[in-house]
């Protein structure tokens, strides 16, 4: 589905105002177009619902967790550290003019924020959110060395002496999780090619 569209259809399901629902759009549309973004873009959006489709089923609250995709990155600076507490604070205010219910807008903040560490949590739509979030790492190689280069070129401002330091900290990272992928569907799918694509990578740099 294109992404305009299913933002529409997902915005139609909880209120009725067009004006408001094309105003948002637009919004997210000029933030993942920023000329910075070469990973972090709406082809990142369109992949994670590609993937989160595919397991439609066994999210309970489909409908907050599409929130939670369309504004888990519409903050993004190569330079900030606080990328998700910022995306989290928009896509507050943005709901609440919505008229979204605070319990569901806790939620949405909460899976966004949880984008920054991809630590296991207890909800498992906030484990699926994560795990389409992270399945890159677990493409073919071909795809992961095009998504090393996008990402390369986001932190273009990073002389190879910072930015390789910092990459290679950020892998071990997930290296170091018993499990990068939570949920069982993804590990079976991303998992082995994933540590397979990080550790090449971290033989790189």
């Amino acid at each position: 589905m294109i992404l305009k569209d299913r933002f529409e259809q997902l915005c139609m399901s909880v209120y009725d105002d067009q004006t408001l629902t094309f105003n948002l759009w637009k919004e997210i549309e000029k933030k993942y177009s920023e000329k910075n973004r070469y990973y972090h873009n709406l082809s990142h959006l369109e992949n994670m619902f590609q993937e989160l489709d595919t397991v439609s089923d066994k999210i309970s609250d489909f409908t907050t967790v599409s929130f939670s995709v369309f504004y888990h990155d519409i903050i993004y600076n190569a330079t900030s550290k606080f990328n998700e507490e910022n995306s989290a604070v928009i896509a507050e205010k943005r709901l609440k003019k919505a008229g979204i219910s605070e319990d569901k807008i806790q939620i949405v903040t909460a899976q966004i924020v949880a984008t920054k560490s991809h630590q296991n949590s207890k909800d498992q739509d906030t484990n699926y959110l994560l795990d389409a979030d992270l399945s890159i790492l677990g493409k073919d190689p071909e795809t992961y060395l095009k998504y090393t280069q996008q990402i390369r070129k986001e932190y273009s401002i990073y002389p190879d002496f910072l930015y390789k330091p910092g990459r290679k900290k950020a892998l071990q990272h997930f290296l170091e999780f018993e499990n990068i992928f939570k949920t069982d569907y993804f590990k079976n799918s991303y998992e082995a090619q994933a540590r397979e694509n990080i550790a090449a990578e971290i033989q790189l740099l």
